[in-house]
């Protein structure tokens, strides 16, 4: 089992800047990747972006530029670097975990956080 919590969720005015966290523990090395979706409500969780085990990231194409995903192995977390912020970038944020192969795809994770909570204000 792996465990996955997040944190750095805030309220924050457009055009701020947040950074999540999203620490891993438990059977860290069954995962290769690690990403983050996001969910609004009455809208589907939509992948962000994921980072795999060599370094390689993916991104959304409504992120990409914006946000970063990173990772330090040492500590088995990942951050997203959020910048320029927009009210339609609130959400719950979801870091999430998988064996496998990139995704974009939800249900092909196996863990999943908690969520933090992403308020941007006009």
């Amino acid at each position: 089992q792996v465990q996955l919590v997040e944190s750095g969720g805030g309220l924050v005015q457009a055009g701020g800047s947040l950074r999540l966290s999203c620490a891993a523990s438990g059977r860290t090395s069954s995962t290769n990747l690690l990403a983050w979706f996001r969910q609004a409500p009455g809208k589907e969780r939509d992948f962000l972006a994921a980072i795999a085990w060599t370094g390689t990231t993916y991104y959304a194409d409504s992120v990409k530029g914006r946000f970063t995903i990173s990772r330090v192995t040492t500590k088995n977390t990942v951050y997203l670097q959020m910048n320029s912020l927009k009210p339609e970038d609130t959400a719950v944020y979801y870091c999430a975990a998988r064996p496998g192969t990139a995704t974009t795809q939800a249900n092909a994770y196996n863990y999943w956080g908690q969520g933090t909570q992403v308020t941007v204000s006009l």
